[in-house]
């Protein structure tokens, strides 16, 4: 069991700790020198069953109140610690709301100093704290009077913990492993350690891990578990970790070591919020505020998403909101922050995370507004499932996973057995089979919506229809809607453009000939190649027969029309697109005079092929600059553009 103290200054906190265990927490010079604690301290207890008693003992200035908020992250008790001659004072209260807001449950209250005061005021004290916890967490919590100097009391409170640690069940856990970092050193001849609670999880000695949020890989070369060496690290423990493949000054409090299908790194998190009654107020508009999450502390902003998490609850109990972090951080659902106003010295609500990987566009939407309802539910099985109930776009699932840390995916798909799951690439999503077939008929309503307004074009390109229809559905589940499409028959391809099968243009033997002949001589000049006209005299055919022919093979993607008689190869039209993207990764954008000099075209014809790449999507215009799409057909190296015309042009050359 992880013991947590809290309580004012100079109450006797780490002179208790050290009358239980008989450690000395203040460990540094400073410490010594002042008499007061300025850094988490910890001390451990052997219990008679073979575990151990872990505490860890934090400062109680107000000054420091963001270190005792790091120690206070993953308690598992809190020992409330409150001396006779002070009574209640500023800390007591404010270190008492910070344990609500974490969650901390269950806890005892050490009456400290009663040797120094008389029983009168001992007993006053006592009924002091009883109306103080009363309406807190900690209502049952016992108080126990105690003096670290005579001794009294002592050995009772030390049975009392004993008996509530033989009482702590251990942790079942079957979330990947996370274990938040509140220090970190160097051991001459070990090397670099942290120490810090699991979460979740479990680590064993020579196990990867991720340093989160930077991504650093690390090997876990040994680990002490509650102040014994250990071969694992479980979740309910605080472990020393020394770590292989990181120098100190790459780790630190407030990171976190992580499994790796776990790591994440986010400047943005949507939240449920709980205000004290003191600071109701203080969301009227965007706040800006301290938030403190695991042991990391990090200014932040919060922006309102909805009043109340239901019209039932005063405007104070729950409401949602967006942090908006200045720096990344690491965090996973269900974690508890606290926040602090904006000069950081008074604790003014906490919250739960509900999605860690919270998006900056159309966050107050009604449908963003229902998935965070989804993801309030308590179980992760119980947020998939309704999750599916209410998404026209399915669950991406390696999301789903990392935000809640979820180890066993399979398990959780396997329960959903109404839906559907598809992989493609590196996508892999949990849909419905409604919104999967609602999907599939967009797709074909808009294709035919596309023949319609454009009867003389043979159809978009995927990425053209993406844009079209799907503007907010995951690239690798429309690719997986479309190869299904194709599959089943129900869409067809020509090039790169997508059709309906009733909407063709296929060719007669006789006029695919004049066509592979022609577009042979296309790629003699790729990147000036003939006109209508003097493809007509070359080819001793009439100029009317030459111009409809490429029109319609432009039609089925066997070569691009430019502008009007200037027809291009589709692997001189790559080219020039992958020219198009070597130019903005060099610079950012592509602009007519480096892209003619690029391609030693001249500038009527650099700006020509341009303006065609903005007409179908290649790039779009910017004032006088041209930004590649990146998911354009003609942008992605798969082949598929050029593989036909390349087939028959060199059939044509060999015959």
């Amino acid at each position: 069991m992880i013991i947590g103290t809290a309580g004012h200054i100079d109450h006797g906190k780490t002179t208790l700790v050290r009358a239980l265990t008989g450690v000395d927490t203040d460990r540094l010079p400073e410490e010594k020198a002042r008499g007061i604690s300025i850094d988490l301290g910890y001390a451990y207890a052997p219990l008679a069953g073979g575990g151990a008693l872990g505490f860890v003992d934090v400062p109680g200035h107000e000054r420091f109140v963001h270190t005792m908020l790091a120690g206070a992250t993953g308690i598992d008790f809190a020992l409330l610690v409150v001396a006779a001659d002070d009574g209640v004072m500023p800390q007591t209260r404010e270190h008492l709301d910070i344990l609500a807001l974490l969650g901390v449950a269950r806890g005892a209250i050490a009456l400290t100093k009663i040797d120094a005061v008389d029983p009168a005021r001992v007993a006053e004290v006592h009924a002091e704290l009883q109306s103080l916890v009363a309406v807190t967490p900690l209502r049952d919590a016992t108080i126990h009077p105690v003096s670290a100097r005579t001794g009294e009391g002592i050995d009772a409170l030390r049975a009392f913990l004993e008996s509530e640690a033989e009482r702590c069940a251990l942790r079942t856990d079957d979330r990947h492993f996370r274990l938040a970092v509140d220090r970190s050193f160097t051991l001459p001849g070990i090397g670099t350690v942290v120490t810090g609670t699991v979460h979740a999880g479990e680590a064993c000695v020579g196990s990867d891990a991720v340093v989160a949020p930077s991504g650093r890989t690390v090997r876990v070369r040994s680990i002490h578990a509650q102040n014994r060496a250990s071969e694992r690290g479980a979740a309910g423990e605080r472990c020393a970790l020394n770590l292989a493949g990181i120098a100190r000054d790459e780790v630190g409090r407030g990171d976190w070591i992580v499994a790796a299908p776990v790591a994440t790194s986010t400047a943005r998190l949507d939240a449920t919020l709980v205000l004290l009654p003191g600071a109701v107020g203080t969301l009227a508009g965007e706040a800006h505020v301290h938030v403190h999450l695991g042991a990391a502390h990090v200014p932040a902003r919060l922006v309102p998403l909805a009043a109340a998490a239901s019209g039932r609850e005063p405007a104070h109990a729950g409401r949602l909101v967006q942090v908006v972090l200045q720096r990344p951080i690491a965090a996973w659902h269900g974690d508890r922050f606290i926040v602090r106003d904006a000069s950081a010295t008074r604790t003014i609500g906490g919250g739960t995370v509900l999605d860690p990987l919270a998006p900056a566009r159309y966050r107050k939407s009604p449908e963003r507004i229902a998935v965070l309802a989804a993801l309030a539910e308590p179980t992760p099985h119980a947020r998939l499932t309704r999750l599916l109930e209410g998404s026209a776009h399915g669950v991406d699932l390696a999301r789903f996973a990392r935000a809640d840390g979820v180890r066993d995916l399979d398990a959780l798909v396997a329960a959903n057995a109404g839906a559907r799951r598809v992989r493609s690439g590196g996508a892999d999503f949990l849909i419905g089979e409604r919104p999967w077939r609602a999907l599939r008929e967009r797709a074909l309503a808009a294709l035919g919506a596309f023949h319609v307004a454009r009867p003389d074009e043979l159809g978009p390109d995927a990425a053209r229809l993406k844009r079209i229809a799907f503007a907010k559905l995951d690239g690798g589940l429309f690719r997986a809607l479309i190869a299904e499409l194709l599959a089943d028959d129900r869409i067809r391809q020509g090039g790169p453009w997508l059709h309906l099968p009733g909407h063709s243009d296929a060719p007669t033997a006789q006029e695919q000939a004049l066509v592979d002949r022609m577009l042979a001589r296309l790629l003699d000049a790729p990147f000036d190649p003939p006109w209508v006209r003097d493809l007509a005299g070359d080819l001793h055919k009439p100029e009317a027969l030459v111009r409809a022919s490429l029109v319609r093979a432009a039609k089925r993607g066997e070569c691009f029309q430019v502008v009007r008689d200037l027809f291009f190869h589709p692997l001189a039209i790559r080219e020039l697109a992958t020219t198009a993207g070597v130019l903005q990764d060099a610079s950012g954008e592509v602009r007519a005079a480096a892209f003619r000099d690029s391609t030693s075209m001249g500038r009527k014809r650099a700006i020509q092929v341009l303006e065609f790449f903005d007409r179908i999507g290649v790039t779009r215009r910017v004032g006088d600059r041209h930004i590649v799409r990146v998911d354009h057909a003609l942008t992605l190296d798969d082949g598929a553009l050029a593989s036909r015309p390349r087939e028959r042009v060199a059939h044509a050359l060999h015959a």
